[in-house]
């Protein structure tokens, strides 16, 4: 009976799928937006080319023809051919393939070009002869806006508005980055979907979704219907149904916090499921209080314990103790501003970094909720923070270990050289989209406060993971983070906090700049440089950038066939203009992922000029921790190396 019925009910979906009459959803929407050609043509045995090209399509296509399969990647190794695929999620898995096959044949008008896009209004197809998964814009990035208007534009205006905005923070957060999704007011109603492709990571949707986003504006005033065209992302817009009714997706639970219309709505919400939220949690704390006193009370942390959903591990004091070999100096990892840093290993064989914690009494009051907050905190180049365990005033923090240690040893430390020009890229790229999700993209913005090389780790394959975010909302607050640890930061903090104490996520933008210049040169920021002249790493890096020499600022240990000299400069202009004064003239974080990701798009409109306090700040901060150049230099030495969760 219970076959029966599931039967009769798959039927009666069915029956309402095929009486769906609107003729956008009987067809694949192959609709050109735009099309190109790579300038480049293949040279070396075009008929193998050929061949491997006709295979990369073919594979796409057996992925794409499975049952609800809308996105596909594939790749050849001999030439190499790089290649994606991707729907418009509300088409039907028959219109799919039918718009990827228009797809191939417009792409196969560029013959033996090493490379080729193709963008429908249902599909988008790319191939490259170099990996371009991460990439979210470039020069073909544009508006399309339709010729017809809205009965009533202006109220169509604000509708549609608020609903592109609301599908620009909400698609980054929902799995496949695909939405499409209705909104009605009086007199307008207003349709769009959003999407970015798949091998972008979240920070990297959310950046290509804001730059959409501000393309499409420009349709709105004249238009009901509109597109922003990219090769990372796709915003579409129309006051009539171009998708199915089924297809559409409630967004309110992937806006709470993050942004978009409503979130007035969801703040007021809040507030009310916050209050029974602090009754719970002191609920939860009082039990966790009692059964702490039973013998065998003490939970064992396991990595893959620490979710979202539980929040952080409760880690037994023993046990961190006993992992840690009491704490003993052989375990010892380094000295960060925060606290000393210990490797311990689990009952279970886990390998942990464990951080000693001594703060004031008013931040242990807020312990709780911060490594709450901290823990909750996801992204690929963020160090994530499992647990925790309190005894007293010492407070134990418990992250996952990184055994190929931080980015000032791989820099100017004892493993100096080990970095190619492509790794060095790759960690300014995956650093700044760390900083990008912490700014703009977690529900709460974070600022760092303290960016630099030793707080940058490097996992098994030399990504980077950035350490200590979030730790400086637990200083005193008669302490200045500045003060505290500017022996630690020296060279790297942005003037207007360093001097008058202002915050802003630009003092991360500015750490950030000087970060690249360290990876750039091989040289530590606060290391002066006396011959021919006095001079620190920022000062140099400027006065080189306007003599055209910026080839004799990369580092001496690389080969000069590692890297291209257009790609020095790019990379020592986004560093320039993140280090700009005053601060509003620095770009946020989403801003430089997509002057990474872009090779064309322009750093600067105009030369840009040195900042006059350049040699005035490096002497005035400087002159805070010592006198003496030396002393100065060996000072953050001593502090900054080793800080975070790193391995020897």
């Amino acid at each position: 009976m219970a076959a029966s019925g599931r039967w009769r009910w798959l039927a009666v979906v069915m029956l309402v799928v095929s009486s769906i009459s609107e003729p956008a959803f009987s067809n694949p929407q192959t609709n050109l937006l735009d099309n190109g050609c790579s300038a480049k043509n293949v040279i070396d045995t075009p008929a193998n080319y050929a061949k491997e090209l006709n295979a990369s399509f073919s594979d796409l296509r057996r992925q794409l023809s499975k049952s609800n399969k809308r996105f596909a990647t594939t790749g050849t190794a001999v030439h190499p051919i790089y290649a994606l695929a991707q729907c418009r999620n509300y088409l039907s898995n028959p219109d799919c393939v039918a718009c990827f096959d228009a797809a191939v044949s417009v792409a196969r008008n560029c013959s033996l070009a090493t490379g080729a896009r193709v963008i429908f209004d249902g599909c988008f197809l790319r191939y490259e002869s170099t990996i371009f998964y991460a990439q979210i814009t470039d020069e073909g990035s544009h508006p399309i806006c339709g010729k017809r208007t809205a009965r009533k534009q202006d109220v169509f205006n604000t509708t549609a508005t608020q609903l592109l905005n609301d599908l620009k923070f909400a698609t980054p957060r929902i799995n496949g980055f695909f939405a499409a999704a209705k909104r009605v007011s009086t007199g307008a109603a207003a349709f769009a979907v959003a999407q970015c492709i798949e091998t972008l990571d979240e920070s990297g949707c959310q950046a290509c979704l804001t730059i959409a986003y501000s393309s499409i504006q420009t349709c709105l005033p004249i238009s009901s219907v509109g597109r922003a065209v990219g090769i990372g992302c796709f915003m579409r817009y129309s006051d009539k149904h171009f998708f199915a009714k089924n297809q559409t997706i409630n967004l309110a639970p992937f806006l709470e916090g993050g942004g978009g219309s409503s979130g007035k709505k969801k703040a007021i919400i809040a507030g009310v499921v916050g209050g029974v939220g602090i009754i719970i949690v002191l609920a939860a704390i009082f039990l966790l209080y009692l059964q702490s006193k039973k013998p065998k009370a003490a939970r064992r942390g396991d990595i893959l314990g620490a979710t979202q959903l539980r929040g952080p591990e409760n880690y037994g004091y023993k046990d961190l103790k006993a992992a840690t070999k009491a704490f003993s100096e052989e375990n010892k990892l380094g000295e960060g501003g925060f606290g000393d840093v210990y490797k311990g290993t689990l009952k279970n064989g886990d390998v942990v970094a464990v951080k000693k914690l001594v703060i004031s009494s008013r931040a242990k009051a807020d312990f709780d909720s911060e490594v709450r907050l901290i823990t909750n905190v996801h992204h690929r180049n963020l160090i994530r923070l499992l647990g925790c365990s309190a005894k007293g005033e010492e407070l134990l923090l418990v992250y996952e270990y990184m055994a190929n240690a931080s980015l000032d040893r791989y820099l100017y430390g004892d493993k100096r050289g080990m970095l190619n020009w492509k790794q060095r890229v790759d960690i300014i790229f995956g650093t700044a989209r760390g900083l990008a999700y912490l700014h703009e993209q977690f529900h709460v913005c974070i600022i760092h406060r303290d960016i630099k090389s030793s707080n940058i780790l490097l996992d098994n394959e030399f990504q980077p993971k950035i350490a200590d975010f979030g730790l400086a909302r637990l200083l005193p607050e008669n302490q200045s983070h500045v003060s505290t640890k500017f022996a630690g930061t020296l060279g790297y903090t942005a003037p207007e906090y360093a001097i008058h104490g202002h915050l802003s996520e630009r003092v991360d933008t500015y750490s950030f700049g000087i970060v690249i210049l360290e990876i750039i040169s091989g040289r530590r920021s606060s290391d002066i440089r006396v011959e021919p002249v006095t001079e620190y790493l920022l000062e140099q890096a400027w006065k080189l950038y306007e003599n055209e020499a910026y080839l004799e600022l990369v580092d001496k240990t690389l080969e000069g066939n590692e890297y291209k000299a257009e790609e020095v400069k790019r990379m020592l202009e986004i560093a320039l203009v993140c280090t700009q004064s005053p601060p509003s003239l620095r770009p946020s974080m989403s801003e430089v992922v997509i002057m990474l990701s872009s090779s064309d798009r322009p750093i600067f409109q105009n030369k840009p000029r040195r900042p006059s306090m350049i040699s005035d700040f490096d002497e005035r901060v400087f002159a805070i921790t010592d006198t003496s150049a030396t002393t100065a230099s060996s000072t953050s030495h001593a502090t900054a190396s080793f800080t975070g969760v790193s391995g020897r």
